[in-house]
């Protein structure tokens, strides 16, 4: 069955059409027709099985005819990343990390950060394409990009990692520092790094230093890698 977004379904005046987008999907793309079944979700853990009871391309009218509620998972991870100075390859860590598991994507501009500005229209429709790929009924929450020293305010999960190698210790990888069923927050830095500064704010903010393996890894591997380790001990 064919997974649609639409927002705002478990509120008080649900939508009763597809967005234009899904809306000219399903009926030029896929060509379904009135009487076919979707599935559709809210992205907030909703999934509702609806008929179609108008075949426009712009304006494909449903009706809902069961609604399944999934539980989030008993762990959440978020990753904070800087932009990268090219943006496809941010753009493909959105798309990967959602299909994978995340419950939390944040942007931030640290000192060495090369990339100064982030829209995230884009990075949204990308993140909803892959939940509906993935038929995924949750959708991450998608933070703007903001100074790492802001970013750092907002932190309230338990477990806290920073992607970088201490200087006079072994470091430890983030598998083994990560226990399972927490809530997770991972910063990976921008491709010039965090400086100083930044660490020290980090340490200060209870963030633990971690490797995630022995290769040097670009931002948006290293920020991938930490989303599939995570949740893959959770398993």
């Amino acid at each position: 069955m064919h997974l649609f977004y639409q927002p705002g379904l478990d509120g008080p005046n649900p939508p009763e059409y597809l967005s234009e987008d899904d809306s000219r999907h399903a009926i030029k793309t896929l060509r379904l027709g009135i009487g076919e079944l979707i599935a559709v979700t809210d992205g907030q853990g909703n999934r509702y099985a609806a008929v179609i009871t108008k075949a426009d391309a712009r304006r494909c009218a449903f009706r809902i005819t069961e609604t399944q509620t999934t539980a989030p998972r008993p762990f959440s991870i978020r990753i904070c990343v800087a932009p990268t100075k090219n943006l496809d390859r941010i753009e493909w860590f959105v798309e990967k990390a959602v299909e994978i598991g995340i419950e939390r994507i944040s942007f931030f501009f640290g000192q060495h950060s090369e990339r100064r500005v982030l829209k995230l229209e884009r990075i949204e429709k990308i993140a909803v394409s892959a939940m509906k790929q993935s038929l995924q009924s949750f959708l991450p929450i998608l933070d703007e990009a903001i100074p790492f020293g802001d970013l750092l305010k907002t932190i309230s999960e338990e477990q806290r990692f920073i992607a970088h190698l201490p200087a006079n210790e072994p470091p430890v990888h983030l598998a083994k520092a990560a226990t399972v069923n927490g809530k997770y927050t991972v910063l990976i830095g921008p491709e010039g790094d965090f400086s100083e500064k930044e660490i020290q704010q980090a340490i200060e903010a209870n963030f633990k230093m971690v490797t995630l393996g022995p290769n040097r890894l670009r931002t948006e591997t290293a920020a991938l890698t930490a989303c599939q380790l995570l949740n893959f001990i959770n398993a």
